[in-house]
């Protein structure tokens, strides 16, 4: 079976040395503090990958019950009993889950370190994962608002300014070799927890009110979103990146190769929302959960990619293999004038072959990284004196 890591990639691996930069004030002053606290607690025995791994599926636990209550994202929707159709419960134990969820994600290199089993696949780990909850994480909050509020148009725009986000920052790297790590994470996080737990005293039907100006708490929200992206975001990680080429301190890569990984992506954009505007059925309207996955499971993919170019420095990928399939349908879809059932049938199938062939993908990297390093991803191999 052909191996996806090439010599280059596993050799650049070992030559990998983790570099960061954590300016957050919440992130030092608060969250590592307690971090430190957490780990202490922590079995020696337990493997940091196995930490990051729980971690992720919580935020899957929390993607299916939000699937379950609210398939189509109707916040306000009443059960027969005239209860809401999401139980007070479930906001609760998503806003515990997701925030167990973000301190396992902050405690795993913490044990790495306490364990002596620091590396790179670790960091690959981590953050392949976290490309995925990248869409899990933010669907569960859209169900607080639902189509009343945002529609699920103007939200997969929403997902993508998150996606795009998480991208520049590993753009960002590639081209500094630094991981700048961004202040709206852990206020994102810790903002999306009580969020949460607020909506399962209040209910969701609290957020749908209207506020001076005509406002309302779900246009706040979008809103929010997209200036705190530009402001603590994307003008940091343009300026990090001019200042690393002025000071000859970065890759110093030329120009076309600085913006290589933005071909996938911007192509990927442009196909994805080339569909959702113009479906001839509006397919972002009768399947908007679907399609939100398929978005996710294809930019996790190219976000994976990237990952392992920026970490073993090697040469970006240019094209993402699922984008041909993505791109097929799309034709299909438009140029065969399918029924609006047969549209969804190849959303439906095509969310399901990208997921299987995006976790392959993600399988046989970690394999082919643990038997390179000859380690175990979910072990602590006992060390050979």
């Amino acid at each position: 079976m052909a191996c996806i890591l090439s010599k280059d990639k596993l050799e650049g691996f070992e030559k990998y040395k983790y570099n960061s930069i954590d300016t957050s004030v919440l992130s030092q002053n608060v969250m590592h503090p307690f971090w430190d606290w957490c780990v202490q607690y922590c079995p020696h025995w337990v493997a940091p990958n196995l930490l990051t791994f729980s971690g992720f599926l919580l935020t899957v636990l929390n993607f299916l019950l939000f699937s379950y209550y609210d398939y189509g994202f109707y916040a306000l929707t009443k059960d027969n009993d005239g209860n809401d159709s999401i139980p007070s419960w479930v906001w609760a134990i998503s806003a515990i889950n997701l925030f167990v969820a973000y301190t396992l994600d902050g405690i795993d290199g913490k044990q790495a370190r306490r364990t002596g089993t620091s590396g790179p696949l670790g960091e690959l780990f981590d953050h392949g994962l976290d490309s995925y909850s990248a869409v899990l994480i933010p669907t569960c909050l859209y169900s607080i608002f639902g189509r009343d509020e945002l529609s699920p148009l103007r939200f997969f725009y929403v997902i993508w300014n998150i996606f795009i986000n998480f991208y520049l920052t590993h753009w960002e790297k590639y081209n500094t070799g630094v991981m700048f790590l961004p202040w709206g994470y852990d206020f994102t996080m810790i903002g999306s927890c009580i969020l949460l737990l607020v909506t399962s005293v209040i209910g969701p039907q609290a957020w749908h009110v209207t506020l001076p100006g005509g406002l309302t708490p779900g246009i706040v929200f979008e809103v929010t979103l997209y200036l705190s992206a530009m402001l603590t975001s994307q003008t940091v990680i343009m300026w990090n990146i001019y200042k690393s080429y002025r000071d000859r301190t970065g890759k110093m890569r030329p120009f076309t190769e600085a913006i290589r990984p933005l071909v996938p992506l911007g192509l990927f954009f442009a196909l994805s929302s080339i569909w959702a505007v113009y479906s001839p059925s509006d397919i972002i309207n009768r399947g908007p959960r679907l399609f939100y996955v398929l978005t996710g499971t294809v930019f996790s993919n190219i976000n994976c990619r990237l990952i392992v170019s920026q970490m073993s420095d090697t040469r970006c990928e240019l094209f993402n293999s699922l984008l041909l399939p993505y791109a097929l349908v799309v034709a299909v879809v438009f140029y065969c004038h399918v029924s609006p059932m047969v549209e969804l049938i190849l959303l439906t199938a095509l969310c399901i072959g990208c997921s299987w062939a995006h976790i392959h993908y993600g399988t046989k990297v970690v394999r082919e990284m643990c038997d390179h390093f000859k380690i175990s991803c979910f072990q602590i191999k006992p060390k050979i004196k």
